[in-house]
């Protein structure tokens, strides 16, 4: 096979595929190994072991004492449960256009009867505190009963400041419940569900819970689960009520995703293992290495707020003229390697390098040099040195590579 620049593709690459996507992200081989056991009785003892350690342990990445339910669905599962079980058909939510996943979120609510308003903005800023006090301070009638703020915009790579949305509910004095999607910060981003004061914290598997897509999670406040004794939208698989019941005693209501289960075991071990403080800062600092190759390459990053900027991915902009799926059609196909495409109203604009998961600085380094020689093959207008000055901020960080056991106070 030829490409269009008279290159030879091989079809039948070697070495390991790139998924630099910020999600799904690279499942480590621990969890592959993990789930690669045979699946057991979901109503025997050994299930209950599994389910009672596993529902104890996600407490702990959320930083919450309160239940986390988990669903055998996406993501976009976990966004109906937070609305479903809360809300009435009628009521009104302000949402934030923080990106196209903000969007979906709209239009998943608007399909289910809910009256949205939403706060435009520019896709290349987060969740606006002040803009979100302004319409609940204008809110006289209380109408507004649950602001959705998405924490962390996989689009854009911009990160909402869900502490300062927290500081604006609170200081207009108003009702509404806080419901924040951590689908790609969770595991990635310092997050605190109970310290923030969020009712309804919504995340996936597929991103730094490091596990294949196919389970979603929704963490509860007490004020969330009184919301859902009156909540009359309709709800069946979604219902909170019935998940815990079963969950009390390490059970679920329906079939679960057992193998899944067991990787979300591993996964959950393996965080608390490193330490979530020295995961965080693992992902910040490989953010702050692939900024500096951006600025090095002289592309503009698309987040526009620095307090913003995600640790999990960035999404870049290319010059007006060049294509950025142009640009990742030749990273696939010349260094199999695949980069985030643009979506929505920054679809082939914007091309995102994933960072988050299980991913390390040789990782990164590969990545970035993939993504500088793709530039030169695409011919984008860009400045050589990327790669080194990407390495220039790992090397001045060093971490420690040995990952910290725990004590037998803190297995999950």
């Amino acid at each position: 096979m030829k490409l269009a620049n008279g290159l030879a593709l091989n079809s039948h690459p070697s070495g390991r595929h790139f998924l630099q996507i910020p999600g799904p992200t690279n499942v480590p081989d621990r969890i592959l190994r993990a789930m690669d056991y045979a699946t057991i009785d979901h109503r025997g003892p050994e299930f209950q072991q599994l389910g009672r350690s596993v529902l104890g342990g996600i407490r702990r990445i959320f930083a919450t004492t309160q239940p986390v339910v988990i669903y055998p669905a996406s993501g976009t599962g976990a966004w109906e449960a937070a609305l479903v079980n809360t809300l009435s058909p009628g009521d009104t939510v302000l949402m934030c256009e923080t990106g196209q996943f903000a969007a979906l979120w709209r239009k998943l609510a608007l399909r289910l009867g809910l009256e949205v308003e939403f706060i435009a903005g520019d896709w290349r800023h987060g969740a606006d505190p002040q803009a979100i006090g302004r319409a609940l301070d204008a809110d006289a009638g209380r109408r507004i009963r649950a602001v959705c703020v998405v924490h962390n915009e996989t689009s854009t790579g911009v990160t909402s400041r869900v502490s300062e949305v927290r500081a604006a509910i609170d200081t207009a004095a108003h009702p509404a419940l806080l419901l924040v999607d951590t689908i790609s910060s969770l595991g990635s981003i310092d997050y605190r569900h109970d310290e923030w004061g969020v009712d309804v914290t919504v995340a996936g598997s597929q991103k730094g819970l490091m596990l294949p897509p196919g389970l979603s999670f929704n963490a509860l406040s007490a004020k969330a689960l009184a919301a859902s004794k009156t909540a009359r939208l309709p709800r069946s698989y979604w219902d909170w009520g019935e998940m815990l019941a079963a969950n009390e005693n390490g059970f679920f209501p329906y079939t679960p995703a057992t193998n899944l289960l067991y990787g979300l075991h591993e996964a959950i071990a393996m965080l608390l293992e490193e330490g979530l403080d020295a995961v965080f800062q693992r992902h910040r600092r490989h953010a702050e290495a692939t900024r500096a190759a951006a600025r090095a390459w002289e592309l503009e990053i698309l987040c526009l707020d620095p307090r913003e900027y995600s640790p999990a991915l960035t999404a870049l902009l290319l010059p007006e003229g060049h294509s950025a799926d142009a640009l990742r059609k030749v990273a696939l196909e010349r260094f199999n390697m695949s980069l985030g495409q643009g979506l929505g109203k920054v679809a082939g604009k914007v091309f995102r390098i994933g960072h988050l998961g299980d991913f390390n600085d040789l990782m990164l380094v590969a990545t970035l040099g993939g993504v500088e020689m793709s530039l030169a093959l695409s011919g984008v207008p860009h400045r050589a040195g990327g790669v080194q000055a990407a390495m220039q901020v790992l090397a001045a960080a060093q971490p420690h590579t040995t990952r910290r056991v725990p004590a037998p106070s803190e297995a999950v």
